[in-house]
C-alpha cells in the first residue's frame, strides 16, 4: 500500500492506494477530506533579468496557443505578441499603443492563463 496526499480545489485529502497484482482492478478507499493548510501566496511568474516596464496582458482567460514573438524582437503598436485559445477561438494579444522591444515572455505554449495575466513585457 502507498499513501499519498492530494489537493483538489484547495481541499487536502490523504489517500491510501493498494496494489492488487497484475490484471486485478485496483481499489482505493474513499478519501476523507482533512483540514487544509493555509494557502501560500501564489508565486509571481519569473521575469527575465531585463523585464520591461510595459506589460502585455491577456484580455480573456484561455490557453496559450502560439508565441509568434521572441525576446529582443521589436514590435509596433497593435502587433500580435501572443495568441491565446478560448472556446476554440484564437485570440491575438497585441502590443499596447507604445512600440517597443520584447523584454520578457512570461508564458509558454500550453499554459493556462487568466484574464488580466501578464503574458509579456516590453521596453
Amino acid at each position: 500500500m502507498k499513501n499519498y496526499t492530494i489537493t483538489v480545489n484547495g481541499n487536502v485529502y490523504d489517500v491510501t492506494v493498494e496494489e492488487n497484482g497484475a490484471g486485478a482492478p485496483a481499489t482505493a478507499p474513499v478519501a476523507a477530506p482533512r483540514a487544509a493548510a493555509p494557502a501560500a501566496p501564489a508565486a509571481a511568474p519569473k521575469a527575465a533579468a531585463g523585464a520591461g516596464s510595459i506589460q502585455v496582458k491577456a484580455g480573456a482567460a484561455g490557453k496559450v496557443f502560439q508565441v509568434p514573438t521572441s525576446v529582443g524582437q521589436k514590435v509596433e503598436a497593435g502587433d500580435t505578441v501572443i495568441i491565446i485559445e478560448a472556446m476554440k477561438m484564437e485570440i491575438p494579444v497585441v502590443a499596447p499603443p507604445e512600440a517597443g522591444t520584447i523584454a520578457s515572455i512570461d508564458v509558454a505554449v500550453g499554459d493556462a492563463v487568466e484574464s488580466g495575466a501578464v503574458l509579456a513585457t516590453l521596453n
